[in-house]
């Protein structure tokens, strides 16, 4: 039986495998590469990415990066496109075909139908001297010299390689289309992912209570308003703009320094220059200025307008944090 060490012996050969043959894919980037970025980026079509096997499993993983990062992509398994899925391939759509032999029967058979539909295809093989490199109008050489597998048979290395090169297009067309967190945000909607890049302030305060005292009100007037608003904090106002900010740590401290607070007011204990945001501004923002300054609500004002309150526990529950 494997010790403890030989585990993570195992484990750490298997990285440093995988890593090397990854590191070693820069090599063979060429003007296939490019070519390839380059043609579908002026496609009128889909990206249709295929494959058999394992490469299977990393085709559906390329499509669904293309997706997310605004490249229209479909997966169509080799096997199936070959037994009537292959009406998915239209015109001006793009085939990427992912295969480590670039041999196997499926993909022989494929091939001729999409080259006779004159869809240009584009190879992700380990074998530049295969059917599918030889067929494609672009080949990017995804070579790896082992697989992880002590046998050097369970598809391992090749297909980390293949993936990382997918991961590589999807980057490239992504950069060259000028694809901004914006535009992200419009295909992850869902999600703590989508929320810090779409979700703002306004959205959090939209159920909040309002609390607001003005300078010359009793503590007992701030405790109680504090209290029932339930955001651990109140917004002081005068002439309808915000002037401070009282907080339950200013009355723990206020209490703790005063034997007698019947003739203080809410000015007496406010905080001055209180920290705003604006009801527009992102949620994220919103959370930087709390961590940032060690503060857990934030006044939101719009045109000296006050509007509520955003709390720390707001961005906690729409899982920001």
């Amino acid at each position: 039986m494997n010790t403890k060490k030989d585990i993570l012996a195992i484990a750490k050969d298997s990285i440093t495998i995988e890593s090397k043959a990854i590191a070693n894919l820069i090599k063979f980037l060429n003007k296939d590469f490019e070519n390839a970025v380059k043609f579908i980026l002026k496609s009128k079509g889909r990206v249709i990415v295929t494959g058999i096997g394992k490469s299977a499993n990393i085709a559906s993983k390329v499509v669904a990066t293309l997706n997310s990062t605004g490249t229209p992509a479909i997966f169509m398994h080799a096997a199936d496109a070959i037994h009537g899925d292959l009406g998915i391939v239209q015109k001006d759509d793009v085939v990427i075909c992912i295969s480590k032999s670039g041999n196997t029967p499926e993909i022989k058979v494929l091939l001729p139908l999409i080259k006779d539909s004159k869809n240009k295809i584009i190879a992700i093989t380990g074998n530049k001297d295969s059917y599918l490199a030889n067929k494609a109008d672009f080949v990017i050489n995804s070579y790896v010299e082992q697989e992880a597998c002590p046998n050097n048979l369970a598809p391992t290395t090749s297909t980390t390689a293949q993936l990382v090169l997918g991961d590589a297009l999807a980057i490239c067309l992504l950069e060259m289309k000028d694809f901004t967190s914006k535009d992200f945000a419009k295909y992850h909607p869902g999600g703590t992912l989508g929320k810090r890049l779409y979700l703002r302030v306004a959205d959090l305060i939209e159920k909040n209570t309002k609390p607001a005292v003005a300078p010359e009100d009793s503590i007992t007037n701030v405790i109680i308003e504090i209290s029932e608003k339930r955001l651990g904090a109140t917004a002081v106002i005068k002439n309808h703009e915000v002037v401070g900010i009282i907080t339950d740590g200013d009355i723990r401290r206020m209490l703790k320094n005063n034997d007698n607070f019947t003739q203080l007011s809410a000015k007496d204990i406010m905080g001055k220059n209180p920290k705003v945001i604006t009801s527009e501004a992102m949620a994220i923002e919103a959370l930087d200025i709390m961590e940032s300054n060690n503060i857990t609500q934030l006044l939101v004002v719009d045109d000296n307008s006050y509007m509520g309150v955003v709390h720390l526990h707001d961005l906690i529950k729409e899982g920001i944090i």
